[in-house]
């Protein structure tokens, strides 16, 4: 209790010193409410039991139910002061969250104030007149109990509880730019026109009048890079909602990697000469299309989009991801020179979409409607529960990532069955709902284009959606065949005009399973998941994408390894081990060093089955992934030979005998003047 009080008193000081500060050099104040804390489960039994003191982002499923592949799915009490200070007088507070899973309650002194179903959306509440001067309580009864009118209600992957992203206090003047239409910006940048020599664009702000609507003033600009203004507007404020078009002659375009160009827009309130309130977003300008029979164009120039799917989980902190987790997967994902991300299967948090727009990769990011990835339930129950919060969420991601220029697919479903006659049989018939919400994604932003990711005969979904993809694991399972290649030209020829792409592709791996030579089997249920199988799998499958280009984009599944209750196959039950990268980012598969020799030009040269360091077979090929010109191979420092690299950039020198005992395995390879090597250690043991 005393150390409570103690942060209680710091908290207070804290909000006076920043808010007065505050006061006088912003319009709108954004307090952090990470710290000071406390939660227990809503089913303690002692009123007085003891409450345990944590950090936001939190969630409590950061492990399994010891002895199994069950986490909890409950309810959870979270608690914190709420410290209202006197500068706040006369003044709009609103509560915005980023994140909770899956189902919130939120109470300020014990009286309701908002709830919100779904885990990976933001949402908003304004709490001006729940509030007293002094110190309140702020209460959020948090759920990820499994409910059919929240999604997902399936999936493979865990829906972690708690408050698992940021939340804040806003505090704003009685007229401001709203927070509350779907806990947007309420800054919306339409890109009307956009090309080499002009970029119209129509910036909608939603506003939010307590006062008056007489005299108010909604001043926008445009800046670069440079902070140099190239675009103004300024009107008179007639409505809650106003449109300021804007021109910009000769833009420098958002160009993915090649130039991820940003610009500031910065909408202002004012009354007279006083300015009310202030929004920044950035964006950047961009035209694209994809072609049925050529791929991907990104300003009128071809881009091979091929990349990642990607999860949110971090070791020890399951989806409580920090600041640094983000920017660690960004920087392995521009290593491996990826152009594009599938943000897989639900809204991401801000910090990955703002990495995105700075850094040149292209999105695919959807709502958290996902089947089960092959097993019988569908993912989609016909109920007013599910749609309706289908639909909120397909608003809510539009509203809140809209400014993003890395976004230009919308995901609308991830393996939704259909009954097929063979393996898949559906609950209730997807496709009319479906359908409808392509309709609404189309009417908030048809700037976009919109994407789905099916297991099942594309056939069922023509029509759905602009862009059709595929979840296919050639090579990984029997029920692969045929060839990949036949099988996607075939998708092309009968898709009716839709361009067809990869949504899901791999195989999983071990980095302490090695075999060789290579058995390849079906492996789906299998506990022996060799590094070498998933780089075979990876190998075939890229050699087959990259020779079709009218394959819009090409997703690996998956980044890294993460929790998934219901996987009961690979070295650790639990886990899905797709991953490129170990679950805790520590090891980069050998399949990612194939990857980065094939999509990142930066001179590179590794040996693959490295970590195979005992074996009992002295008969083995030698593989290197290099995009150098040439390499050399040595065996404890004498010279095998020097070969080229084939098209995926590939050297193998077939049928080395090792030695008995230790083996210093060398290659090398000029990059210019220099020398680029790598050398692992094997030992041979017969």
């Amino acid at each position: 209790m005393k150390n409570r009080i103690i942060i209680l008193c710091l908290v207070c000081l804290c909000l006076v010193n920043i808010g007065l500060f505050a006061q006088e050099t912003s319009p709108r104040t954004i307090f952090s409410l990470n710290e000071g804390w406390e939660c227990r489960p809503i089913t303690t039994v002692n009123r007085k039991a003891p409450f345990t003191p944590v950090t936001i982002p939190h969630t409590w499923n950061t492990s399994y139910i010891e002895g199994t592949t069950l986490y909890e799915r409950k309810m959870m009490v979270y608690q914190r002061p709420l410290v209202v200070t006197k500068a706040m007088k006369n003044k709009r507070l609103f509560l915005y969250f980023e994140g909770v899973n899956s189902a919130a309650q939120v109470f300020m002194n014990r009286r309701t104030v908002g709830e919100h179903l779904g885990g990976y959306t933001a949402f908003c509440i304004e709490i001006t007149d729940e509030v007293k001067e002094g110190e309140n309580l702020l209460e959020v009864w948090a759920s990820n109990a499994y409910r059919t009118d929240i999604l997902p209600v399936s999936g493979d992957f865990n829906v972690n509880g708690g408050i698992h992203r940021p939340c804040h206090l806003i505090v704003t003047g009685q007229d401001c730019i709203s927070p509350l239409f779907y806990a947007s910006p309420g800054v919306f940048i339409h890109q009307e026109n956009i090309s080499k020599t002009v970029a119209d664009v129509n910036v909608e702000t939603h506003l939010s009048l307590k006062n008056k609507k007489q005299g108010l003033r909604l001043k926008t600009t445009v800046a670069d890079a440079d902070n140099k203004t190239v675009a103004s507007n300024e009107v008179e404020v007639s409505d809650v909602i106003v449109k300021q078009p804007m021109k910009i002659h000769r833009p420098i375009l958002w160009d993915g990697k090649k130039n991820p160009y940003l610009y500031t827009v910065t909408v202002e309130l004012y009354d007279g000469n006083l300015l009310k309130d202030r929004m920044v977003q950035r964006t950047g300008f961009r035209y694209f299309s994809v072609d049925h029979e050529k791929g991907f164009f990104l300003n009128g120039e071809y881009l091979n989009l091929y990349g990642f799917c990607r999860h949110e989980d971090a070791v020890g902190r399951a989806s409580a991801l920090l600041p640094e987790d983000y920017r660690m997967d960004m920087e392995l994902i521009k290593e491996s020179g990826a152009t594009a991300m599938r943000l897989a299967h639900y809204p991401h948090a801000e910090p990955m979409y703002d990495l995105s727009d700075e850094n040149g990769i292209i999105l695919w990011t959807e709502i958290p409607m996902c089947g089960p990835g092959g097993q019988a339930f569908t993912g989609f129950v016909d109920t007013e529960g599910y749609k309706d919060n289908a639909r909120l969420a397909v608003k809510e991601l539009v509203y809140q990532k809209f400014n993003h220029p890395s976004i230009c697919f919308w995901g609308i479903c991830n393996e939704i069955l259909v009954s097929d006659g063979k393996r898949f049989v559906e609950y209730d018939n997807p496709i009319p709902f479906i359908k409808e919400l392509n309709g609404i994604y189309k009417s908030i932003d048809s700037s976009r284009l919109t994407a789905l990711a099916t297991c099942v005969d594309q056939s069922y979904y023509l029509g759905c959606s602009d862009l059709i993809a595929w979840n296919k694991y050639f090579g990984w399972y029997k029920d692969a065949a045929p060839s990949a290649s036949k099988f996607f030209d075939d998708c092309r020829d009968s898709s009716k005009g839709i361009p067809v792409g990869v949504s899901e592709y791999g195989g999983g791996a071990s980095i302490n399973h090695h075999q060789w030579p290579l058995a390849m089997e079906d492996r789906s249920d299998s506990h022996f998941h060799p590094e070498e199988a998933q780089t075979f799998c990876h190998e075939g499958n890229w050699e087959s994408f990259a020779k079709r280009p009218y394959l819009w984009a090409k997703f690996i599944w998956v980044f890294a390894d993460f929790p998934s209750y219901m996987r009961q196959e690979g070295e650790k039950d639990g886990y899905n081990d797709k991953g490129l990268v170990t679950h805790d980012r520590k090891t980069k598969k050998d399949a990612f060093y194939f990857y980065k020799a094939n999509w990142n030009p930066e001179p590179m040269i590794y040996i693959t089955s490295r970590r195979f360091t005992k074996r009992d077979n002295p008969k083995t090929d030698i593989k290197v992934f290099t995009n150098l010109k040439e390499a050399t191979l040595y065996i404890n420092n004498r010279k095998i030979g020097t070969m080229k690299p084939d098209e995926m950039n590939r050297v193998i020198w077939k049928d080395i005998r090792l030695n008995d005992g230790r083996n210093i395995i060398c290659v090398e390879g000029k990059n210019g003047k220099g020398l680029l090597s790598d050398t692992c250690e094997w030992y041979c043991i017969k």
